[in-house]
């Protein structure tokens, strides 16, 4: 079975680097945007974030049918890449704009601009996720690639969380809603480069039995009946209401609790760098203690440095640091093992039923992963509402209790219960080594 190329490898990889600059975006620095430069109440965007989220994250496999069932000289799902990319840069810049409205229809705004770049990010993201489980059949291709896409991930995440501070500050000279404008201008011009970059770089290689015959209520009973992949899609969902949440807090605990507001992108830039160091042993530690052991071992080091956060003073900056770098690169391996094994998923699908849908079981994990970051935005919002949060003001004791428990003990207690779903996982190493063989004898026999 032939290898696809290191080049192939790299020029589709670029493509998780546009997608994470939005989305670390979206997670850092979107909430503390949205109430101390747009103007939003915490209630308000409280709300916004689960309406939204909630409607985006339905659309996920909405989307993953249509581009399983899509067709074209370039593929399913690449084709995608082409399409949405000028939509994708020009709807982000839209919603870091402050129009010079009314309260009420600043409210309106904002639901239309940050709906419609939740679902620009769902037309463009689905499919190029999905493509992992088409660039090729190989198994090793296909954890080679998921690891290459992280490392961009993280590349982009300490591009965007060490730069957006002082980019502000340059381009706003001031004017904080100006600065933003301008700086997410520039990040939305790289990313629709390097989509068409990722798009020109890669073909598709595995296609589903052309004979296959499915509807829509087929795959989605595959889909509840794919015992792995149900359990994937709730690990993923506790997964990303954790970081959802404290993402969101870190911002005002550096402001409001630390008042330490400019070393945050230092901070949160050391963070994902280390997070990038705990890639790359990803595929070693795999192959010696397996996918799912690796997986739980991460998560409960993950939260026990989350949960020391609640426990720390603002005086004891280095250590709060040193915490900051462990649970990171202890969160190193977790979404590269996570996409690997849905493409496990895929296969075992279709091992079992003979059908293949590989555009529904990724859309339908980025389902999960929306919804966990729409329950997240909500959570912390509803505890900042609930703890009298008030923007640009010195915060109560209840208020800076509330920032502190959202990056410590509840993120930490929502990591352990995802590693307890790891239990109930059952596709190790020697099992998809059997299926992979099966399917490659069962493709062998095709006309």
């Amino acid at each position: 079975m032939t290898h696809i190329s290191f080049r192939e490898k790299i020029g589709f990889s670029v493509g998780e680097y546009a997608s994470s600059m939005v989305w670390q975006t979206l997670m850092f620095f979107l909430p503390l945007y949205y109430t101390d430069t747009f103007g939003l109440k915490a209630g308000v965007l409280a709300t916004m974030f689960f309406a939204v989220r909630l409607v985006d994250a339905v659309a996920d496999p909405v989307m993953g049918m249509i581009a399983d069932r899509t067709r074209t000289r370039w593929g399913r799902f690449r084709p995608y890449l082409l399409w949405m990319a000028v939509p994708y840069g020009v709807g982000f810049v839209l919603m870091f704009t402050t129009p010079a409205l009314g309260d009420s229809s600043k409210i309106v705004y904002a639901y239309a601009t940050y709906g419609a770049m939740m679902l620009l990010y769902t037309a463009i993201s689905i499919p190029y996720n999905a493509m992992i489980g088409v660039v090729s059949p190989n198994l090793e291709d296909r954890a080679s690639i998921s690891s290459y896409k992280f490392v961009f991930a993280y590349m982009a995440g300490i591009s965007v969380q060490f730069l957006i501070v002082p980019m502000v500050r340059k381009f706003g000279e001031g004017n904080r809603a100006q600065g933003f404008q301008t700086s997410m201008g520039i990040f939305a011009s790289i990313a629709v480069a390097l989509f068409l970059v990722a798009f020109l770089s890669s073909r598709e290689r595995v296609e589903p039995d052309p004979d296959q015959v499915t509807n829509i209520r087929t795959d989605l009973l595959d889909l509840m009946n794919n015992r792995p992949w149900v359990v994937l899609f709730l690990v993923s969902l506790a997964s990303l209401v954790f970081i959802a949440i404290r993402s969101a807090a870190l911002g005002y605990y550096f402001k409001y609790n630390l008042a330490r507001e400019e070393q945050m992108g230092v901070f949160l830039s050391l963070g994902t760098f280390s997070t990038l160091l705990g890639v790359f042993p990803t595929k070693w530690l795999a192959d010696r203690l397996g996918k799912v052991l690796l997986y739980k071992i991460c998560f409960v080091v993950v939260s026990l440095s989350y949960a020391s956060f609640y426990f720390l003073e603002s005086s004891q900056i280095v250590l709060i640091y040193v915490a900051q770098v462990v649970g990171a690169v202890a969160s190193g391996p977790l979404f590269p093992l996570l996409w690997s094994m849905i493409a496990d998923t895929v296969d075992y699908s279709e091992w079992r039923t003979g059908r293949r849908a590989t555009g529904l079981v990724f859309s339908a994990l980025t389902f999960s992963q929306k919804l966990g970051f729409g329950v997240g935005g909500w959570m912390v919002m509803s505890l900042f509402s609930r703890a009298g949060f008030a923007a640009n003001v010195a915060q109560t004791v209840s208020s800076e209790r509330g920032i502190r428990l959202s990056v410590s003990l509840v993120p930490a207690a929502i990591a352990l219960l995802g590693a307890g779903l790891l239990f109930l996982y059952d596709l190790d190493e020697q099992r998809m080594r059997s299926i992979a063989a099966g399917l490659d004898e069962r493709r062998s026999r095709r006309p």
